[in-house]
């Protein structure tokens, strides 16, 4: 068994004010990469921002991240990076503005390189990168993985350099201005990292202790969530358990909900947390060791898969995906060996298409 966490994670109230002088010692000029609005209405933009002011640290902002940021979107950071001689990156936002921070640190940090190279299988540093989530979802805030769009291929796929960033700076306040749906989705993101973390070939009893908690912090809230009577300490235990999800996914990485999630995403434009918690269910409840998925819905606290896979549809409604999508969706994931390795057993199409909601 092997386990590596190098991201120093922080997570209280007022964590990036709280932890000024640590973020002042990781360069001299950053680049903030985020997205257009959330950052800004949720103030943590602004407390990065006052921190930098207050340690005389130069930065630029980029905050044209789209949602499924694209490669395209990287080189244009990149390019702007380079040009501004910055030497650290400050992602602040969900998955995408986090996702592509990494993938632009290590860009700039390879200027000689073109696009190609994201998904050579060389080893390239990167510019130190630091996270402030303002979603409770993909865990990228500790993940060394980096999710782009690719179009001409019409889907997403994780870039193949681990890039961790050197510090996560968690602080649930920032969640409370996000719509209904929003964080309902990006829950079950995390819901699903612990899910696909447990019932994965690569799972074993020392990385499983990360999922193990990430599912009973989602017991502990799933009535709260299915109501939206949220609460201070709802926020905090979801806050918690994207990032504790994101260790999981890190020493397994992710399985066949995921896989089967980019094309509905990229072809329906479904949040990518709606898009996994729509094969969710069915993934469980296909899920050929009856043990451990019984062990699973007991940290859940849902009497069997059918009761799981109720609640998923129930929370997140349906989506109808028509069959000629569901087709090719189906029969890529049939010719990815690297995500099917993380099924520890054989699946057919058939299968695979009974895991849609």
């Amino acid at each position: 068994m092997m386990l590596y966490m190098p991201t120093i994670v922080y997570s209280e109230k007022d964590c990036v004010k709280n932890h000024s002088k640590d973020i002042a010692m990781v360069g001299k000029k950053a680049m903030i990469v985020t997205g257009k609005h959330s950052s800004r209405a949720n103030g943590s933009l602004q407390d990065i921002v006052d921190v930098l002011n207050e340690n005389s640290i130069e930065y630029i902002i980029f905050d044209d991240i789209e949602e499924n940021p694209s490669i395209e979107t990287v080189m244009k950071a990149r390019n702007i990076g380079i040009e501004e001689k910055v030497d650290f990156v400050i992602g602040i936002g969900g998955g995408s503005p986090l996702d592509a921070s990494k993938a632009i640190a290590m860009m700039i940090a390879n200027k000689e390189c073109d696009e190609s190279v994201l998904y050579q299988a060389v080893k390239l540093e990167a510019l130190p990168v630091i996270t402030v989530p303002t979603t409770a979802g993909t865990g990228s805030e500790v993940t060394p993985y980096a999710i782009l769009t690719i179009h001409a291929n019409r889907t997403k796929k994780s870039i193949s350099h681990r890039i961790y960033p050197v510090m996560a700076l968690l602080d649930s306040k920032y969640l409370k201005t996000q719509k209904k749906e929003t964080l309902i989705n990006t829950a079950v993101d995390a819901l699903a990292h612990c899910v696909e973390s447990y019932l994965n070939t690569n799972s074993n009893s020392l990385n499983r202790t990360y999922s193990e908690k990430g599912l009973k912090l989602f017991g502990e809230v799933k009535d709260a969530l299915a109501k939206f009577e949220i609460t201070d300490d709802v926020y905090d235990k979801l806050m918690d358990m994207a990032m504790i999800a994101g260790i999981a996914i890190t020493h397994t990485a992710t399985s066949l909900p995921h896989g089967l999630s980019y094309a509905v995403t990229y072809e329906l434009g479904v949040p990518h947390g709606k898009a996994v918690g729509m094969f969710l269910g069915g993934y469980v409840e296909n899920y050929k060791n009856s043990n451990d998925v019984n062990n699973v819905m007991d940290m859940l606290g849902f009497d069997g898969a059918s009761d799981f896979r109720k609640y998923l549809n129930d929370l997140l409604g349906f989506v109808e995906v028509s069959s000629e999508i569901m087709d090719r969706n189906v029969n890529d994931l049939m010719s990815n060996k690297a995500k099917l390795k993380n099924y520890p057993f054989e699946i057919t199409k058939e299968e695979l298409l009974g895991m849609a909601n």
